[in-house]
């Protein structure tokens, strides 16, 4: 009987009877690109969800179809934003998943002077959080959208360097990028500031870009790099302070790092235990599969061997434990 009771017992911990069942302990991370199994051109966004329900939008720019698009959660709680640059707020974005090319997507429907990310937050009641001067800006694009100036002010979060807020189980971190961050003429609600800003060749300041440490409820910490070069921070602050495991690091070149500068920063400041490039500015898969010489390509030779690597496909999930390991959808 005892043998039989132990059995039993061993059964039910295993279908997570006593306790939630492995999948539920990991942190899942999808990129929302604009065609379905492919790493294009224009993708950034990226969805996570913690263990406990609390989902992230990450620069929505232009390839989340508008708050209404089918892959965004039920409950989107935070948006963040690392620029108002429009490839990262989102000038203009896709009517629809697949629209164009992976080279060259579709993205015809304009979200100035508001950006797809303030739409998205005005549609679905998302935190949306920034650092720099950010706040106020995206504050008055979400009254603009229609948002209740109340509520536009709780609903625009700014988080600078050195500060942090925790959103369900997750806490997020701003870090320092080195980056300009100037708003295009384009955004300014003010037309006659918009003109003369056109015609002098200037845009409005906005505080710097944001890079973002997220630490979720399971114990994983991911480094968000945003736009940026080489920041001695990766190594004291990313490393050393937060103890970043997963590194999501943007390698477009000439104007953040290019792929071997992410691939050392990945490996010799951060000392990650996984990496994921994005932001490369180009068709970097075919098929599904990363294309020769493509910057993917040549950041894949630069890690290969020395730390786990994971291309970005969109629409794909992945699943990470505590510890930055791959367990699902690898």
């Amino acid at each position: 009987m005892n043998k039989f009771l132990f059995a039993a017992g061993a059964a039910l911990i295993a279908i997570g009877t006593y306790g939630p069942p492995v999948s539920a302990q990991n942190v899942k991370l999808t990129t929302l690109g604009s065609h379905t199994g492919e790493m294009c051109g224009r993708d950034r966004a990226m969805l996570f969800e913690d263990p406990d329900g609390t989902t992230l939008l990450f620069d929505a720019g232009r390839t989340v179809a508008g708050g209404d698009d089918p892959r965004l959660p039920k409950k989107l709680n935070v948006i963040l934003v690392s620029s108002v640059h429009g490839d990262h707020q989102g000038d203009k974005r896709i009517a629809k998943v697949g629209a164009g090319t992976c080279k060259k997507p579709k993205t015809n429907v304009k979200t100035i002077p508001n950006s797809n990310s303030v739409e998205i937050a005005a549609k679905t009641g998302a935190k949306i959080v920034s650092g720099g001067q950010m706040g106020a800006y995206l504050k008055a694009r979400l009254v603009n959208a229609g948002v209740d100036p109340k509520a536009a002010k709780k609903q625009a979060k700014r988080l600078r360097p050195g500060g942090s807020a925790k959103f369900g189980g997750v806490t997020v971190a701003a870090i320092s990028t080195e980056h300009s961050n100037g708003i295009s003429p384009s955004f300014i609600l003010d037309k006659d500031l918009a003109k003369a800003l056109k015609k002098s060749g200037l845009t409005a300041y906005a505080g710097p870009d944001t890079g973002f440490v997220l630490k979720f409820s399971n114990g994983l910490v991911v480094y968000l790099s945003a736009d940026t070069g080489h920041v001695s921070d990766m190594d004291t602050i990313v490393r050393r302070y937060y103890g970043a495991e997963l590194a999501i690091m943007n390698m477009g070149d000439r104007n953040t790092m290019g792929p071997k500068e992410a691939a050392w920063a990945a490996i010799e400041l951060i000392k990650a235990k996984a990496v994921i490039p994005t932001h490369a500015n180009e068709a970097s898969t075919k098929g599904g599969k990363v294309v020769a010489g493509t910057k993917v390509d040549r950041f894949i030779k630069a890690v290969k061997g020395r730390i786990p690597y994971h291309i970005p496909l969109s629409g794909k999930t992945f699943e990470f434990d505590g510890d930055a390991k791959c367990v699902r959808g690898c």
